[in-house]
């Protein structure tokens, strides 16, 4: 059995709360990541997937349920020193590599940071070695160091964003769709150099993104998140084979292929919530339909989806 890094449990972040237009960005969801493995998270824009990796990461202060890393609660009140430790094991690639470095700073200075907060280097000599060596790490060179991030095209600096996690030598990295604002022949090289990371270095990804095919390459398994909640989550290959959830045939049904015959018969399948016919007091929760995949569903919608399985094999 692989070993657990990160538990969720009933994981709720809702905003305005008590308020009329209380927002509830996640809505109790539950899983677990295990060490060393890429689990992808997708869904639509606004279904709470980057909401998530913010309150795994401590951004948000969770509304409800629990977060555990290595057995550690994450959230609560923590003195200064857990902090910084915790803060060391789990890093965050944000979305928009435009924003998210300080335009102010030097290359240099924004990789070190998180090398001077945790006084990893022993002297400034060592402080240039580890920043050089991280530059070249993600494929860059030891002379972008004296630049400024306006100088860098939108796949370097998603790259100075990977070295600047990299830095505190991290187990555990959110992606928060790392490639969503790249062009696609640069998307392919960020994503095939955070799986050669992770290899050499044994971590553990959580992915964030809407690109369902990109998901499939890059993640061991996957989880679809609808409007708060986590809908399926089984392994890649078979999510992709066999999806069960209505909302999961919906997204695969809009991935487009290059194969003109294919696309000329594509069906796109939309996805209504009315299908599901849920009366008062159901008890809907994710259910275990086949070994390692799970699928939001009733009791009545369960015992229909092992009938179709039955019938399958």
């Amino acid at each position: 059995m692989a070993e657990k890094l990160v538990e969720i449990k009933n994981l709720k972040q809702h905003f305005n709360v008590g308020k009329a237009n209380e927002v509830k960005a996640v809505d109790g969801i539950t899983f677990d990541i295990y060490k060393g493995e890429t689990l992808g998270l997708v869904g639509e824009s606004g279904c709470g997937k980057s909401t998530t990796g913010r309150s795994i990461i401590r951004l948000y202060d969770a509304t409800d349920g629990q977060v555990l890393y290595e057995g550690e609660s994450v959230h609560g009140k923590k003195n200064k020193k857990d902090l910084k430790k915790f803060n060391r094991k789990m890093q965050m690639i944000f979305q928009d590599p435009y924003a998210s470095l300080n335009q102010r700073m030097k290359v240099m200075d924004i990789i070190a940071e998180g090398i001077d907060i945790h006084g990893l280097a022993k002297d400034a000599s060592d402080r240039k070695k580890m920043v050089y060596d991280l530059l070249e790490t993600v494929g860059l060179n030891k002379e972008h160091a004296n630049r400024y991030p306006h100088e860098f095209s939108g796949g370097q600096r998603q790259r100075l964003g990977i070295a600047r996690a990299l830095a505190v030598d991290p187990d555990f990295i959110i992606a928060d769709e790392p490639i969503s604002a790249l062009d696609v022949s640069i998307q392919a090289q960020v994503v095939n150099l955070l799986k050669e990371l992770q290899e050499e270095k044994g971590l553990t990804y959580l992915f964030i993104a809407h690109d369902l095919s990109m998901v499939k390459y890059i993640s061991d398994r996957i989880g679809v998140m609808y409007f708060g909640k986590l809908v399926e989550l089984a392994p890649a290959d078979e999510l992709y084979a066999n999806p069960m959830h209505p909302y999961t045939q919906s997204l695969l049904s809009a991935i487009p292929l290059p194969d003109p015959n294919y696309e000329r018969n594509r069906t796109r399948k939309a996805y209504d919530p009315a299908v599901h016919n849920y009366t008062d007091g159901e008890d809907v929760k994710m259910r275990e339909v086949s070994p390692n995949h799970f699928v939001d569903c009733s009791e009545k919608e369960f015992a229909e989806l092992q009938e179709c399985l039955a019938v399958k094999e």
